[in-house]
């Protein structure tokens, strides 16, 4: 795949994906395809499942001022706070550089940033770790520890991340999803989703207590080993945090767009 190619690859991965997550948490969320924007907001107090993004290919200057403020006033409509996904490389390069005044003039403001990545790299081989086992999400006990994790390695209050993962069918049936134990302490996680004939890798979280020990990746090779050998599939998508994007290329992965989150001015 040409580098655009896998870029709009990984927007419509995002649409894909979340669209299951939001309808998960809530039959009514806002799944809307608009022009140029999906829309993908469960109004959940887990702020990851209160998404949009852009959807037009080679946006110019012109456009991306429109898109931005259509999508501000979105986001203003909603009772939760969430997220602009925006895919740099889905911009053209006079866009590129009038991003910064444009969410400015949207009034959005720059919250952290991303990077999609994808490689054929599965299967990959059962992982082993001297100090983990792996147990995968089946109860709603686990999956608030699932939660836990996930408030921990993002700073999201624990309430908010339960809000978004306790109680799911989807969580406990269709993502592979895996707890990293060691011992009958839950230190990481990662999950693996079917989606468009790839497997989705979905909230990868370690406790800080226990980073930079590995178990990220091992955890992430699990769900990956598992979600292939279950599905068949050979190509494996995800979009990575700042802390993630040094791990993944070493299972495969392969960069692809910059991405750019957005919250609305306080």
């Amino acid at each position: 795949m040409t580098d655009l190619a896998e870029s709009i690859e990984s927007m419509e991965q995002l649409a894909v994906v979340w669209r299951a997550m939001v309808l998960d948490r809530d039959a009514d969320a806002d799944v809307s395809d608009l022009p140029g924007i999906a829309v993908r907001w469960a109004d959940s107090r887990f702020a990851f499942w209160n998404a949009l993004t852009l959807t037009d290919v080679g946006t110019d200057a012109h456009l991306l001022g429109q898109r931005l403020a259509q999508a501000a006033d979105i986001m203003r409509s909603k009772k939760q706070p969430g997220f602009l996904w925006l895919f740099e490389d889905l911009l053209d390069e006079e866009a590129r550089a009038t991003l910064e005044t444009a969410t400015e003039r949207a009034g959005l403001e720059y919250a952290f940033p991303g990077t999609g990545m994808a490689g054929d790299l599965l299967p990959v081989p059962d992982p082993v770790h001297p100090d983990l086992t792996f147990v995968r999400v089946t109860t709603d006990e686990q999956l608030r520890a699932y939660a836990d994790l996930n408030a921990r390695g993002y700073g999201f209050p624990p309430e908010a991340a339960r809000d978004g993962l306790v109680g799911s069918t989807l969580w406990k049936d269709q993502v592979y999803a895996y707890l990293a134990m060691r011992g009958d302490v839950p230190v990481s996680c990662a999950g693996t989703i079917a989606a468009d004939g790839r497997l989705f890798v979905v909230l990868v979280a370690t406790d800080p207590e226990w980073q930079r020990r590995g178990y990220g990746e091992a955890v992430t090779r699990k769900a990956l080993y598992e979600g292939a050998r279950a599905t068949g599939l050979t190509r494996a998508t995800l979009h990575a945090t700042v802390a993630g994007a040094p791990v993944y290329p070493r299972i495969g992965f392969k960069p692809n767009s910059p991405i750019s989150f957005y919250g609305l001015k306080d």
